[in-house]
């Protein structure tokens, strides 16, 4: 990404959160859910979050009041906003000619223009013309109809009486409380940030090069790709009191659609990885009649050697200074499944339910089994087979 002031500014505040605190790349990294080499390139300034939540919670960890927080937020705000309009842009796909919809169905006829008069039929009844009625008749009846709206305006309506206000076009009643915790969800990641594959409705010459894992939201939503076989959801909880925790009580999983697997062809991003951090990992197997949120080990590959991170199940409490991620993983082998989540929490006697979707709809994962898959060829910049790049699988 080409470097820009903006870009430059945000770096150098990062850069110097990171000093102020003076652990390592690997020591944040671990404890903000990114890679080492992930964090390097924010402070470096070669790429820039596609979300504010990670930069917010480095704040937090380095200890940065809210001034530089509300400081930080601008710099990121002005910086993502550089990292989007720099954006490779994606080429036009050649046009298809559209197929023919099965059995359309007839259109209801319109109304067509009059039939042009004929000759009468020997013996047939000719119609009377219309004759317009007298003019005393019209005067009499406009009169007769003011009278009849002075007497409804006199006597009332018939159902309502005087002394009964007019229902009100929504009832007053309270404002509902905001929830005692803030929520973000990031639903375009990828495996230790460096491999994923998506399945695109498009020939492979009316595909972009993959992006960088930060602008994959943008390749994705350019592209209309669905996840595939393997969707990962982050999900990113933080209270809005230091001292009063919200307790997290269970994650759910609600499959709200099952079909065949879409028969697109699958893009691999595989672009070089860096170290994997995957703490509080979650694994839900949509294959299943009734699909779970299962904690399972996360994996700590960001050092020179790699760690195992042990699974811990609900409940977890969350406060402002404390917040918590939650990494979950939705593989499907054999549907096309349309999926959202569902947290229930409770604090300070209240409790409830956040329903987590992709933007207010389902998030989507369909099986990639048996579909075209296709690798970028960096060289020759093009996508070309697995096949023909000498990858199985």
């Amino acid at each position: 990404m080409p470097k820009d002031a903006a870009v430059e500014e945000f770096a150098g505040l990062v850069r110097a959160l990171k000093a102020r605190d003076g652990r390592s790349y690997e020591a944040l990294g671990r404890r903000l859910s990114v890679s080492t080499s992930t964090l390097h390139r924010y402070c470096s300034g070669a790429t820039v979050p596609e979300e504010f939540a990670v930069v917010d919670r480095l704040a937090l960890l380095c200890g940065a009041d809210e001034e530089e927080r509300r400081a930080l937020e601008a710099a990121w705000t002005a910086a993502d906003r550089t990292r989007r309009r720099t954006a490779s842009p994606v080429p036009s796909p050649t046009p298809v000619p559209a197929a023919p919809e099965p059995n359309p169905e007839p259109a209801a006829p319109g109304p067509g223009p009059d039939p042009a008069p004929g000759p009468t039929a020997p013996g047939a009844p000719r119609a009377r013309p219309r004759r317009a009625a007298p003019a005393p008749l019209l005067v009499a009846a406009a009169v007769a109809l003011v009278v009849l709206a002075l007497a409804a305006a006199l006597l009332g309506h018939p159902t309502r009486t005087a002394s009964a206000p007019a229902p009100a076009a929504s009832p007053p009643g309270r404002t509902a409380a905001p929830l005692p915790f803030t929520w973000t969800i990031g639903s375009q990641l990828w495996q230790g940030g460096c491999g994923h594959t998506y399945l695109v409705d498009r020939a492979p010459r009316a595909v972009a090069p993959p992006p960088v894992a930060a602008d994959s939201g943008a390749w994705a939503g350019t592209h209309g790709a669905v996840h595939g076989g393997e969707a990962l959801v982050r999900i990113t909880l933080q209270g809005r009191s230091p001292s009063d925790a919200v307790v997290l009580q269970a994650l759910h999983v609600r499959v709200v659609g099952r079909a065949a697997p879409l028969p697109w062809n699958a893009y691999r991003m595989d672009n070089g990885c860096g170290g994997a951090v995957t703490p509080r990992h979650f694994a839900v197997d949509l294959d299943r009649p009734r699909p779970l949120a299962r904690p399972v080990n996360g994996l700590d590959a960001s050092g020179a050697e790699v760690r195992t991170i042990p699974a811990v199940s609900f409940p977890y409490k969350i406060t402002s200074s404390d917040p918590e991620e939650l990494l979950v993983s939705a593989r499907t082998a054999g549907c096309g499944c349309r999926w959202y989540l569902e947290l229930e929490w409770s604090a300070g006697g209240r409790s409830g339910t956040v329903r987590i979707t992709d933007g207010g709809k389902p998030f989507r994962t369909s099986a990639t089994r048996g579909r075209p898959a296709y690798v970028y060829d960096s060289a020759e910049g093009l996508w070309i087979t697995d096949a023909e790049s000498g990858q199985i699988g």
